[in-house]
């Protein structure tokens, strides 16, 4: 159970989540990025998948097409991100193998992949919903960033230092007072901060049905991301887990004899 196996399995695990997740985002996000683009030519008049302008010489440089966006510049995207972050879990994975009480290697690695998706993905989320194309004033664009990042910052400290807690009090207090406590302590530190973070609305007169179908979607997205990622690791985690075993226990049987 060495951390380069858990590394090898994050990244086959997260090459998995990144064609399902394109799968997902081009049937179920794409119809709402073309709707969102839309109204965004329809505002302004013209259109960013076709040639623009260059800023000295008024050349036209051709811009990537709106189909090759969405269909291998989406692949492309997708399947580093999962990649990537099926990398990273699994080296967190390796990292709290045993410390997370008495949880088995595949316990252990849902566990790990559930905190990272409601701490990295979902509680920012709801903080700072995705936007369309045709939402958000470029001149903020900077600030938006910043903010994101530090609200998901926060929230991953949070939940690494209420894991943490619940692990050194589960022998004090029991299981359940323990893991009730932390996701107390973390729900409240995100309250607060969700409170005093900057709330960004720049959404102007845009639909709010396309909005609403865009979110959705964004968060379907990610959570695809985020199901096949975990379930493909804890399923390889336990493959391993048991060959590991299997192994141990041949060379204790040839030992005894």
């Amino acid at each position: 159970m060495s951390p380069r196996a858990f590394l090898v399995r994050g990244l086959l695990a997260g090459l998995l989540a990144g064609v399902a997740t394109f799968l997902v985002a081009y049937s179920v996000g794409e119809p709402q990025v073309g709707a969102a683009i839309a109204l965004e030519e329809g505002g302004d008049g013209h259109s960013h998948s076709h040639a623009a302008e260059g800023a000295e010489g008024g050349e036209e440089a051709a811009e990537v097409s709106r189909t090759n966006q969405s269909t291998w510049g989406l692949l492309t995207g997708t399947l580093a991100v999962g990649v990537a972050l099926g990398g990273i879990v699994g080296l967190v994975a390796a990292a709290t193998l045993g410390r997370l009480g008495r949880l088995t290697p595949g316990q252990s690695t849902a566990l790990v992949t559930l905190i990272g998706f409601v701490a990295v993905a979902l509680v920012p989320f709801l903080k700072y919903p995705a936007t369309p194309p045709a939402v958000g004033s470029g001149d903020t664009i900077g600030v938006r960033t910043a903010v994101y990042f530090a609200f998901q910052a926060l929230s991953v400290v949070a939940a690494v230092a209420v894991t943490y807690a619940a692990v050194r009090l589960r022998g004090r207090f029991g299981t359940y007072l323990a893991v009730v406590g932390a996701i107390a302590a973390y729900l409240v530190v995100m309250v607060v901060a969700g409170q005093l973070f900057t709330t960004v609305n720049e959404v102007g007169d845009f639909p709010a049905d396309t909005l609403w179908f865009f979110r959705r979607a964004s968060l379907i997205t990610l959570a695809t991301m985020w199901g096949v990622l975990g379930v493909a690791l804890t399923g390889l985690v336990i493959r391993l887990y048991a060959a590991e075993r299997a192994v141990a226990e041949r060379k204790a049987l040839a030992a005894s004899l």
